[in-house]
């Protein structure tokens, strides 16, 4: 179990808030830090157990930002978030930010670059003691498709996470606190996320590990979702018009074993949470003959 995360049972649910004027999805709609923290403690109401807040924006061709602003964007609103009790996460490539905001009260360090971006990551994570999203990742978003590239893209993620879980864990971070993402869209192709949504019992236990680890999905509103759902013309469908799939995303990995999605919509998402958990439950308890009573996701069990 992860330090400072209640029990739930289920699959957590994160729930995105974006301060930036440039995300893929909804840039710009919560840059503003009021409006930002409004959106927060809405998400919270609605059933999000963590609340990821984030300042950079790393959709595909996004440029890098200077550490000043990033922390502009973030700190009010993660110290708000916090001071009201919730539970925060910060969504940052860098260790200047992650100290920070950590010290403002955020409890866990959502980094997409895997500790690749900033060496000292590893080291401020470690010293603070929280969970830590270690997300499959080849490079900055500025060359988003560049490095998706693979010959078998299960067995490359797990061999690339598995380098990355002993780095961090030989720079001290505690490996019952280590979240593994499989980094959907960052430096895949389409076919490439489906694979790995379908090989997420894999994921969860990278090269040279046997137990598994947490997983975290983070599908929700991407590319390759909008890519399937193409009109007739070839048009992708809208993010926003993405959210029904984001459910039906969520309850698949919920079935697989998921340990958390990560979702821009709380209230669909919660709700598929909690239907195929239930299905689940009964899954089980119908294998072992109802001898063993239904617990959370395997893959978030350490």
């Amino acid at each position: 179990m992860l330090p400072g995360l209640t029990p739930a049972g289920r699959c957590l649910v994160m729930g995105v808030v974006n301060v930036t004027p440039d995300s893929f999805s909804d840039g710009g709609t919560w840059l503003d830090p009021d409006k930002a923290v409004a959106h927060g403690l809405e998400l919270a109401s609605q059933g999000a157990d963590i609340v990821d807040v984030g300042g950079e924006s790393t959709r595909p061709g996004a440029q890098r930002i200077p550490v000043e602003d990033e922390l502009r964007r973030v700190m009010p609103v993660v110290t708000a978030l916090a001071e009201a009790g919730g539970w925060v996460s910060i969504d940052t490539m860098r260790a200047e930010v992650a100290r920070r905001a950590l010290a403002a009260g955020a409890r866990m360090v959502n980094d997409v670059s895997g500790g690749l971006a900033d060496p000292e990551m590893a080291g401020v994570v470690a010293e603070a003691g929280v969970p830590y999203v270690v997300m499959h990742w080849r490079g900055h978003s500025a060359d988003m498709y560049g490095p998706a590239v693979y010959s078998d893209v299960v067995a490359e993620v797990r061999a690339e996470l598995g380098r990355r879980l002993q780095a961090v864990i030989a720079a001290g971070v505690d490996p019952g606190n280590v979240i593994l993402d499989p980094g959907l869209g960052f430096a895949k192709l389409a076919e490439h996320n489906w694979t790995l949504l379908a090989h997420l019992d894999q994921i969860a236990r990278p090269e040279g590990y046997d137990e598994p680890f947490p997983v975290l999905v983070a599908a929700s509103r991407k590319g390759f979702l909008g890519k399937l759902l193409a009109s007739s013309d070839g048009r992708p469908r809208s993010f926003a018009g993405s959210d029904d799939a984001t459910i039906a995303i969520t309850a698949l990995a919920v079935a697989a074993g998921a340990w958390c999605v990560r979702v821009h919509m709380v209230p669909g998402n919660l709700d598929a949470v909690r239907v195929a958990t239930r299905w689940r439950a009964e899954a089980v308890a119908t294998r072992s003959g109802g001898d063993d009573p239904p617990g959370p996701p395997v893959a978030g069990a350490r």
